[in-house]
């Protein structure tokens, strides 16, 4: 990759298997293995509930805390589900991602969604 970046990706099935074996093997080794500069995980819909709820899932979403990504989940989605102090805990940010997104669309930005 000649010019690295920033890589967004947006993370909306809840399937754990596709969790641990795509969204945080490819996010972490992203940063690990310099294939990107910046990662962030923008956890959108069921999967904001899959964190709360999985144990194996936290301990996922802390080692890509530790490895450089940035987590961050739709507050409106975390809002109705009822896990947004729950996603602040695990040092998730929890912020309203309508408008970012487009941005991020607009800007063809990278973004790889699950």
């Amino acid at each position: 990759m000649s010019e690295k970046k920033h890589l967004y990706v947006l993370w909306t099935n809840d399937n754990p298997i596709t969790a641990e074996k795509m969204v945080f093997m490819y996010t972490i080794n992203s940063l690990l293995k310099d294939w990107w500069e910046k990662v962030t995980l923008i956890v959108w819909g069921a999967p904001a509930k899959l964190v709360c709820e999985n144990a194996d899932i936290q301990k996922k979403v802390a080692e890509a805390l530790e490895a450089g990504v940035h987590i961050t989940a739709c507050k409106a989605c975390a809002d109705q589900l009822g896990v947004s102090d729950d996603l602040k805990k695990l040092k998730i940010e929890v912020i309203y991602w309508g408008v970012p997104l487009t941005k991020i669309l607009e800007n063809d930005e990278k973004l790889l969604t699950i």
